[in-house]
């Protein structure tokens, strides 16, 4: 792997935090042909994960989870970046020099952060990223916690807390889970960026688009997997993260029972149906 450029800390202190989007809304939701857009709305903070903005993202997570009209998921951010991770400013604020005051504070925010994370992971729909500009420590373990994500070529990656004295130990979670585990050190403990193709080699997102194209490949991925029944999507979107936590033996018999019920389901009848018969499927969901 050859990491290219340093994110310098300026970087990380320069950026102002607390600016929303000309809506005044953090996270903006756009619905269409069974596709939902969630789209993070602090584009001069390159969409900073604050405490709110977490919170929105969590509650809309699961709003969307029980909404049966959306058969996918797309997360994107406002601005010039898809996101910069935790808002350092607000987090450097917090306890107002009471250290007990701010650990509380701090254990508040990696706990809403690892849910936001979780309700992602056990969502029943797939959750695309569509990633440009820079996708950092925080921002870097949303890419890597969606199930998918289509990157902009102009897009990069990095886990650069190292840089400032504050290893991105909770971003790595999702990291060693998406990428080899010395791909993954590395990133870590050098903190500097990688490329779009970079990423991609390393398993880190699905593909690279020119970025003018980044919204019609996108939505084109997002509408063909929406197509598919949404029963099927949910049972082999849990079924995956399951299975993969297992041993062998134990995966191979979970998988099989899932096959199991699966192939009992009337949208799995329907399907082999109309391949049979050499016509569309008609997905109920059941």
């Amino acid at each position: 792997m050859t990491l290219t450029g340093r994110y310098s800390q300026p970087e990380f202190a320069d950026r102002p935090i607390h600016t929303e989007g000309p809506t005044g809304k953090l996270l903006l939701r756009e619905d269409r042909n069974g596709v939902t857009t969630l789209t993070m709305n602090r584009p001069a903070a390159r969409n900073a994960l604050s405490n709110a903005l977490m919170n929105q993202l969590h509650e809309t997570l699961e709003q969307v989870g029980e909404d049966s009209s959306v058969k996918v998921v797309v997360l994107a951010g406002a601005g010039p970046g898809f996101c910069a991770g935790h808002d350092l400013k607000e987090m450097r604020a917090a306890g107002g020099g009471d250290r007990a005051a701010a650990r509380k504070f701090h254990e508040g925010v990696f706990r809403r952060c690892s849910r936001v994370m979780m309700a992602i992971t056990h969502l029943p729909k797939p959750v695309i990223a569509k990633v440009h500009g820079i996708a950092t420590a925080a921002g870097c373990q949303l890419v890597a916690t969606c199930d998918l994500a289509v990157a902009s070529d102009q897009a990069r990656f990095a886990t650069p807390g190292v840089n400032i004295g504050l290893f991105c130990s909770t971003p790595m979670v999702a990291l060693t889970r998406a990428v080899g585990r010395k791909a993954a050190m590395e990133m870590l403990l050098t903190g500097e960026m990688v490329s779009a193709e970079e990423a991609k080699t390393l398993g880190l997102v699905n593909r690279v688009v020119p970025a003018e194209q980044l919204d019609e490949e996108t939505d084109a991925l997002a509408r063909l997997i929406a197509s598919k029944s949404p029963l099927t999507l949910a049972i082999g979107k849990e079924a995956f993260y399951r299975q993969a936590d297992m041993d062998l033996t134990a995966a191979y018999e979970y998988a099989s029972e899932v096959m199991t019920r699966n192939m009992l389901a009337r949208d799995a009848e329907e399907g082999i149906d109309a391949f049979l018969e050499k016509r569309a499927p008609h997905w109920r969901g059941q």
